[in-house]
């Protein structure tokens, strides 16, 4: 199972990797090359340019994207390439900009947000958007928002705090939307790195990227650690199941930061690689 490359994107920050089922095609974010991209069925790579950094994006019902971005929250037509703000629900931290996020199966899309320069501050928040236009502060001194996913019961929500290295699971309740009893679920060492973004297989555990940890780590249910696939770039940012049975997991990574010296040891880095586990994924939800 050794990983390989299978876009060579060559971006900054390569995050947020979502599959459409309907489109068999993965799309994902460049968060300071300010792009949205996508390669489609046939290979195909299209991009949107964004007029400023965008943390993380999502499906939306009908078509085109909802994403996450330094003014908050927008809808992306991905046929005529139109951006239309929605909310911005942090307009009074502007300190902060939005990061990690996901649909969930009732199609609300969650998104938690950091502080931009200073890491040792927890001024990011978790917000729920609704369809409906509502959003909610759901909680907050959380140092970087990262990681947003569900168990495949749908009874469990799990969220990183990068900087701490903790990753957190919540009560979840699909009917109201609420999160109680957040609890630690993985917590890593200085030499593991931070835990990033994640998703969660149909076996219901967890797969998370590791910033500064060289590869991906594989959690049971219960927070042991159930096997480590390491990767030839020091920083792995997301993960996300794709392909036509949902076989393949994708993984993103990042070369921002990078010395030059480290850039040449690390040629991959920045690219999107894949594995085929021998587990599937869940397929993704759309907003609205």
């Amino acid at each position: 199972m050794t990983p390989r490359v299978v876009i060579e994107a060559g971006n900054l920050i390569a995050e947020s990797p979502v599959w459409s089922t309907a489109e068999q095609a993965l799309y994902w974010v460049d968060v300071e090359g300010k792009l949205i991209q996508r390669r489609d069925r046939r290979d195909e790579i299209a991009s949107w340019p964004m007029p400023e950094p965008t943390g993380c994006i999502g499906l939306r019902r009908g078509g085109g994207l909802v994403a996450a971005m330094r003014t908050g929250f927008h809808s992306l037509d991905t046929d005529t390439g139109a951006l239309t703000p929605i909310m911005d629900p942090e307009a009074d931290r502007p300190e902060n900009r939005f990061n990690d996020g996901k649909v969930d199966r009732r199609g609300r899309f969650w998104a938690g947000s950091k502080h931009i320069t200073d890491r040792r501050k927890a001024t990011g928040a978790l917000y729920r958007l609704d369809g409906a236009g509502g959003c909610a502060r759901m909680d907050e001194g959380i140092t970087c928002t990262n990681g947003i996913a569900w168990s495949a019961d749908d009874r469990t929500m799990y969220l990183c705090d990068t900087w701490v290295r903790h990753i957190h699971a919540y009560d979840f309740d699909p009917e109201t939307g609420s999160i109680a009893n957040r609890r630690l679920f993985a917590e890593l060492t200085p030499e593991e790195g931070y835990p990033d973004g994640l998703t969660v297989d149909a076996e219901n555990f967890v797969w998370s990227a590791r910033f500064d940890g060289c590869g991906v780590a594989r959690y049971a249910p219960d927070g042991r650690l159930d096997r480590f696939v390491a990767l030839p770039v020091r920083n792995v940012t997301s993960v996300m199941f794709g392909g036509a049975d949902l076989g393949t997991l994708y993984i993103t990574t990042a070369r921002f930061h990078l010395t030059e010296t480290e850039r040449a040891a690390q040629p991959d880095a920045g690219h999107i690689f894949a594995i085929e586990p021998g587990v599937k994924g869940l397929p993704e939800p759309e907003f609205g």
